[in-house]
This record gives C-alpha cells, structure tokens and sequence, in this order.
C-alpha cells in the first residue's frame, strides 16, 4: 500500500472517529430541552458529556489538519467551496464550547436557559452541516480543472447532500439518546432509552437512504457488505436497546457508523472529491497528495503521537465510567 492510500484511510478513521464520539455529544446537546424535566436533570445531562466533549472535537481538528497536510489540493477544494457551512459550524462550535463553561457561572434561571438553548442550537447546526459537507465530499462538487469551485457558494447545497446532513443529525438523536440511556440512572435513563428507540426508524432512515444512494452512484461491489452491515448493526442497536441493554445498543450503533464509513470512503477511492463538470477534472489520491518525503514524515509523527492520545483519551472516559444521576448532583453554591 502506497502512503498516499494510507493517509486516506488513515482521513476516514478520524473522521469515523468524530462522527462516533461527537456524535453523542451533539445528540445530548439537541435532547437537552427535550429529555430533561428541571435543572438538576439538565445539569445530569451536561455531566455525562463535561468531561470529555472537549477532547472529543480534537478528532474533527486532527482530521483536518491531516488532510491539510496530506492531500493539500484536497484541503483547499473543499473547504473553500464549502467556506460558509464550515463557518456557520465553527461559530456555533465556539458557542457550544462557551455555553458549557458559562452555563453555572450565574444563579438565574434566564440565564441558564439562555446558555442552553446555546448548546441546543450549537448542537444541531454543527452536526447537520458536517453532514452537508461530507455527503456533498463523497457525492461530488463542482470542480473545474483546477479545481476551484463552479458556481455559487451555496452550490453544494442540493437535495442529496440536505439527505447526507438529516443523516447525520438523525444518527447523533439516538447517538445521544442511547448515550444518555447508558450514562445515567433513574427516570432520565428511562425516558432516554424509550425515546431511542421510538424515533430510531425514523431518525436513521435517511442514513440508509444515504448509503443507498451512494452505493447505487459510485459503490463498488465489495461495499455492499459495510452497507449492510450498517443496516443490520442499527436494527440491532434499537433490539439491545429496547430490551433495555444500552451498552450494547450504544456498541452496535459504533458498528453502524463504522461500516457507515467505510461505505461512503470505499465508494468514494480512490477520488478524494468527484468532479460533477467534468470526471477528468476530479481529484484523486494521487494527484491531490503530498510528496512522498511530507507523507513519511507524517507517519512517523502519527507513529508516535497517536497511541498517546488514544491511552489518554482512553483513560478519559475509563475515569468518568460510572453512571450518574440527580442524587450525584450538589446544591448550586453561590458565592
């Protein structure tokens, strides 16, 4: 295997990566005025995600910059054509992030609702357009020959990707929901792995949609497997759940998004995006990567950079394990 082929594979596991973990931390975020009956079950949601949801969105920064660094004509096609959906994603990110730390800092009730609804919109607006821009990567942009954008800046937006962006917000609702289901105790617990499996068939049709669409366009004959794997692992994952088995809802839903992956990535090679002009005007692995000396020396640095934070980030979520609920909750201390 060429290197140029490694650091794509080595792109669609970060990006596996972020789509599984951030995708319940999205999920709680659009279920908190949702799920939670009053503050001290708002305040148990917010727990779950706290110490982890940080680290979490290092994967969408790695998987940037790796593509940056690795397929550079990659990097600069897509995200200049995709400058405002990625804008819109930052700024509600930011928001998302400030909201978390500034929610407790003042004992009122408006502002507390004010800072959530924060999260709640930070949430869904950064989980529905990381689906636009990956659907509209792997579907094709408009790219001319030198691969700039054809057309407007919202030309990305069409009827396919706005299937790739339900797809993924409906993916992160019962992400989320199951999370919530495995993380806490008592009524939350319950409310959270009822609604799980009610909105399942409807939240994670478009996903199926989606590889569907994908596989029928531009799959191989090989990825009808990860296909139907995501299909079976998701009916699954709402079996475990309704039985009231979160973790293994919670692992088989992490099976659904990897095959997810892997269909969308093994259709999409060896492109790195297709050109909806022209198919001779598409970039490639090959033609949009780094040079041979640039990707070695990123693999020796992943060599020995990534096993660090996968031990830290592992141990992360070993600390914070255990299940909480409204009894681990203190009173709100005001100075």
């Amino acid at each position: 295997m060429d290197l140029a082929t490694f650091w794509f594979i080595v792109i669609a596991v970060l990006w596996l990566g972020y789509l599984f973990l951030e995708g319940f931390d999205f999920g709680v975020g659009m279920l908190l005025p949702v799920l939670a009956r009053d503050e001290t079950e708002r305040r148990v949601m917010v727990n779950t995600i706290g110490p982890v949801w940080d680290g979490n969105e290092v994967w969408l920064l790695v998987a940037g910059g790796a593509t940056f660094a690795a397929f550079p004509g990659w990097y600069a096609s897509l995200f200049s054509t995709a400058y405002l959906p990625l804008l819109l994603v930052l700024l509600a990110l930011i928001g998302r992030g400030v909201a978390f730390e500034y929610r407790g800092k003042v004992d009122s009730r408006r502002w507390r609702a004010t800072w959530d609804r924060v999260i709640m919109f930070g949430s869904w607006v950064p989980a529905f357009g990381v689906g636009l821009v990956l659907s509209a990567n792997v579907l094709g942009l408009p790219l001319d020959a030198r691969g700039d954008r054809v057309g407007s800046p919202l030309v990305m937006v069409r009827w396919e990707t706005l299937l790739g962006a339900l797809a993924l917000v409906g993916f992160c609702l019962v992400h989320g929901a199951a999370f919530i289901a495995l993380k806490t105790e008592g009524d939350i617990r319950e409310r959270a792995r009822r609604l799980a499996v009610r909105v399942a068939p409807v939240a994670l049709a478009p996903l199926v949609a989606l590889l569907l669409l994908v596989q029928v366009r531009a799959g191989e004959g090989w990825t009808w497997a990860p296909l139907a794997v995501a299909v079976l692992a998701a009916g699954a994952a709402v079996a475990q759940l309704a039985r009231g088995r979160e973790g293994w809802g919670f692992a088989f839903l992490g099976v659904a998004v990897a095959a997810a992956v892997t269909t969308l990535f093994g259709a999409l090679y060896p492109d790195v995006i297709p050109s909806t002009v022209d198919a001779a005007n598409s970039l490639t692995v090959h033609n949009a990567a780094s040079s041979p000396y640039t990707l070695t020396v990123m693999t020796w640095v992943a060599a020995f950079g990534t096993p660090a934070v996968l031990v830290y980030q592992g141990w992360t979520y070993w600390v914070f394990r255990k299940r909480i609920g409204t009894r681990h909750i203190p009173s709100v201390h005001v100075p």
